[in-house]
């Protein structure tokens, strides 16, 4: 669930890049959801593993592989990078709702065919992990700080010499979020409070047609 997510993020911001007039990506072949093109051997791979055993099984990080994006090919520039920059969270935010709705029918089925709760119970266990990783990644993703989608979005909203300097900080790269992730955990939680709140409305919808486990059922 995990990688398809990302997968499909890095998808969404790809295609609708090319749609835009931007072919970077898909000439490097990343106008795909096979997820090979997406993985960064360091960002999906190494440092999660890293953050991972590192902090005994507490905490990791990572990510797929950014899709390259030439701005200056979009048809028209701040419509092109706006559209970019959302179509990756909204599409995380998208299949929240589409894996809510695959629990919901798995639900609807253990209720015709009640001998096969559990390989429902399994799947409905994967629906719910996907809603709350798909929710977690457009959330996440929207934080306003560079490189981050939600950098672009404020961008746009900026005066032009505010916007440039914000803007400029992307030289960084990830140390800001690093910064943000480790040193100021309270306020962290407090940008995915959405994602959080979100999750929460999701569970109480779906909830009434969670699988019920019989005897002799996990």
């Amino acid at each position: 669930m995990l990688v398809f997510a990302m997968v499909a993020h890095e998808y969404a911001h790809a295609v609708v890049a090319l749609h835009q007039g931007d072919d970077t990506a898909y000439t490097l072949g990343r106008v795909t959801l096979n997820p090979l093109p997406h993985i960064d051997p360091w960002m999906s791979l190494l440092l999660p593993t890293l953050l991972w055993f590192g902090s005994n099984g507490q905490y990791t990080f990572g990510g797929a592989k950014p899709v390259p994006i030439n701005s200056r090919k979009f048809h028209n520039y701040r419509k092109g990078d706006i559209l970019v920059s959302a179509a990756g969270v909204a599409t995380n935010f998208f299949l929240a709702f589409v894996w809510s709705l695959v629990f919901i029918l798995l639900g609807l089925v253990s209720r015709a065919f009640p001998a096969g709760g559990a390989v429902l119970v399994t799947a409905q266990r994967m629906m719910v992990h996907g809603i709350w990783l798909n929710l977690l990644l457009c959330f996440f993703n929207l934080i306003p700080i560079p490189p981050l989608d939600g950098s672009h979005l404020l961008y746009h909203a900026l005066p032009p010499n505010a916007g440039n300097w914000y803007r400029s900080l992307q030289r960084f790269g990830y140390l800001p979020l690093f910064v943000l992730m480790f040193l100021f955990r309270p306020a962290m939680l407090f940008l995915l409070t959405p994602a959080i709140k979100m999750m929460t409305l999701l569970g109480g919808l779906i909830g009434p047609y969670q699988v019920a486990v019989g005897p002799g059922l996990p």
